[in-house]
Order: structure tokens, then C-alpha cells, then sequence
């Protein structure tokens, strides 16, 4: 079932690959979101690879450039006239200033901390938790967000419980609520586990 949702993904939801992974399948055709970010997000997606998960520059390069290349309409521009007039916190005003621009209702983030309700309400945004807005989706679509996670594991020639898994290191209350609509058991796979996997 397509759906035309748009929503700001964040730097910190771009730089988890699996969750990321997740993100852009679903909004491929039969699309269930219209993702949306800015140079700038994808600058400190980028830097976040290099700088902490020691990605090399073309590594983290190639990955920015096969999804802007892939949604060129998800780039916002022209919104940093808007940054002075937000009020959450000074590093993620310009995430704020892009959905407001964008008219995006929807900001999908890690950090809500840095976008209080008080700073959003008088902009009519929301900032929602990946693992949440994945279970909405779910909720909306079951069929199509099982066709990514199972497209996901094939990729990685393992199980979608091992995906779930490793899923769940960020999202947790998403894979434990498919887990269970599946009737899966969701095997507690440590970071140590999954390099060791191969994943």
C-alpha cells in the first residue's frame, strides 16, 4: 500500500546503517514514506562514518552519493533564512529550519532531547524515534515492511530474526513488536556476534 509521507530523516538515523538500510527501502516504490534530509544532514552523516566508525572517505562518499542520486527530490535547499527562528538546540536548528521549509511534519530522530515539544508545536512538527515511526509503518503496512527486512537478510545471507537482532540495537521496540506479530524469536545478537556473523 503506497504512502506519501513525507518525513526529515536525521544525521543520526542516516549514519546507523542497518536502520538506514531499512528507511530507504521503504521509500522505494511501493514507496510507504518520501525521506527528506539536506547537504548539511548528510555532511554530518558523513562525518559520523569517518570520524567514529572509521569508514574511509570514499566508503562514506559512495554511500552519500548513491542516495542522493537515488531520491534527488529529497533534497531540501533554501531553508537557512529559517535557522535564526528556531529554538531546539543550536546544532540540530538547521534539521528544524529544513522541515519547516519543507513543510515536512515529521522529523525522525534519535536525539529528541534536542527537539523539545515547546521548540516544534509552534511549527506544527513532530520529532518521533526511528523505532516508533518503523512500527508505524508496520502497523500501516506489514506486507511491505517484510518484504525490505527480508530483502535486508538475503542481502546479508542471514535470517530475518539475526536481522531483527541486530536491529534492535537501536530499535528495539520495533523488532520485539515484528518479532512477535511474526511469532519470531528475536535472538539477542551482540556487536562482538555480528562481525563475527559477517554482518
Amino acid at each position: 500500500m503506497r504512502a506519501d509521507f513525507p518525513v526529515v530523516l536525521d544525521a543520526c538515523v542516516l549514519a546507523e546503517a542497518a536502520v538506514s538500510d531499512l528507511f530507504l527501502r521503504l521509500s522505494e516504490e511501493p514507496r510507504l514514506l518520501l525521506p527528506r534530509w539536506t547537504e548539511a544532514i548528510w555532511d554530518e552523516a558523513l562525518r559520523t562514518w569517518v570520524e567514529r566508525c572509521g569508514w574511509s572517505v570514499e566508503l562514506a562518499e559512495s554511500r552519500v552519493r548513491a542516495a542522493t542520486g537515488f531520491f534527488p527530490e529529497a533534497m531540501i535547499e533554501g531553508f537557512e533564512h529559517l535557522i535564526p527562528h528556531c529554538l531546539n538546540h543550536p546544532k540540530d536548528r538547521h534539521v528544524l529550519a529544513a522541515a519547516i521549509h519543507s513543510k515536512t511534519e515529521i522529523i525522525v530522530t534519535f536525539n529528541a532531547k534536542d527537539f523539545k515539544p515547546a521548540a516544534l508545536e509552534p511549527w506544527g512538527i513532530n520529532a518521533v524515534h526511528p523505532a516508533e515511526y518503523l512500527r508505524v509503518l508496520f502497523d500501516h503496512d506489514q506486507a511491505a515492511v517484510a518484504n525490505a527486512l527480508n530483502s535486508m537478510a538475503s542481502k546479508a545471507v542471514r535470517t530475518v530474526p539475526e536481522l531483527l537482532g541486530r536491529l534492535a540495537w537501536y530499535v528495539r521496540p520495533f523488532s520485539e513488536y515484528v518479532a512477535k506479530e511474526f511469532a519470531m524469536e528475536l535472538p539477542n545478537i551482540s556487536p562482538r556476534d555480528w562481525r563475527r556473523l559477517g554482518l
